[in-house]
């Protein structure tokens, strides 16, 4: 177990690495900051010297050295735009992230867990039908469209909700039932799918001619097998609604890590846009690594490989 959990933090970390270093030079195509924090007309002098004051005009790999040190001691620069640490503008942003993130997951997961189960063991009724229909749409209907649409029916026609913002239970029905469509729409299609496959297996057909009750078969030998790809859904559904649902965040003005990010982009900010994306990379390699883990509890032949 320990060789195990010592490579998977291994391949974090270089994971973790090769986003940061991606990051880095892909941001500097984006364009000069100077020109945009400057006021419209500034003569190239004083382009130049602001240039020189954020250390831009310095070679790229030197940047990149100076850049990659001081990130190793978690100081991502100052940011163009705020004036303040990056890492401190967008940690500022991680609890409206998360709170959406976790309204989403939870309703997301509850509610796809419970109408994958139902398809399953319903299988070639009308429960299923309606369950996989509504699985389906939700997963092909755009989150920006669906997003816009609640909108005009509960916020604009029916007055009941905010159009957008934050700081009360109100204005996280609309984004979080958004963002708890589509969760729920991939898990009850995955579940089902899974369940399904468990249902055939000898081992399965054994312990139902063993006289099992058809709970013990299902919670003991179908449940926690089949429970192995759902939970590798879940770990990269949490890590991408963490890092930022960033149309969602946008069309309902809800001031998270994701618009951030997008906001420092459109600046050319480039340390609030290398704090925010070591974070986002940060969280979802660190759930990925909770997943492999719990790989280990659900079947415990993965770890002795």
């Amino acid at each position: 177990m320990t060789r195990f959990l010592a490579a998977k933090i291994g391949e974090s970390l270089l994971a973790i690495w090769g986003v940061v270093t991606i990051v880095f030079f892909v941001s500097r195509v984006l364009g000069d900051p100077a020109v945009l924090l400057l006021p419209v007309g500034a003569g190239q002098q004083d382009i130049d010297s602001l240039r020189a004051a954020l250390g831009l005009d310095r070679p790229i790999l030197e940047q990149y050295f100076w850049s990659l040190l001081s990130m190793l001691k978690g100081d991502f620069g100052m940011s163009f735009q705020h004036q303040r640490p990056a890492m401190e503008v967008v940690l500022e942003r991680m609890p409206a992230t998360a709170m959406l993130a976790a309204t989403a997951l939870v309703f997301g997961t509850l509610i796809g867990a419970t109408a994958g189960a139902v398809a399953a063991l319903r299988r070639g009724t009308i429960s299923e039908f309606i369950v996989m229909i509504a699985a389906l749409l939700g997963q092909a209907t755009p989150v920006f469209w669906l997003g816009i649409m609640l909108i005009l029916v509960f916020s604009v026609d029916l007055g009941w909700f905010p159009t957008g913002g934050s700081g009360t239970w109100a204005h996280l029905v609309l984004p979080g039932l958004t963002l708890a469509v589509f969760v729920s729409a991939s898990i009850a299609r995955l579940l089902r799918s899974s369940l399904l496959d468990i249902m055939r297996e000898d081992y399965v057909r054994t312990a139902r001619a063993k006289g099992l009750m058809p709970r013990t078969v299902f919670f003991w030998h179908i449940a926690r097998n089949a429970l192995i790809p759902v939970v590798t859904m879940i770990g990269i559904i949490a890590g991408e609604l963490l890092g930022g649902s960033v149309v969602i965040e946008t069309v309902f003005a809800w001031p998270g890590v994701g618009r951030i990010i997008m906001q420092a982009i459109q600046n050319q900010d480039f340390p609030v846009i290398q704090a925010g994306v070591a974070l986002v990379a940060a969280i979802f390699i660190v759930i990925n690594l909770v997943v492999d883990l719990l790989y280990g509890v659900l079947d415990p032949r993965i770890r002795r490989r």
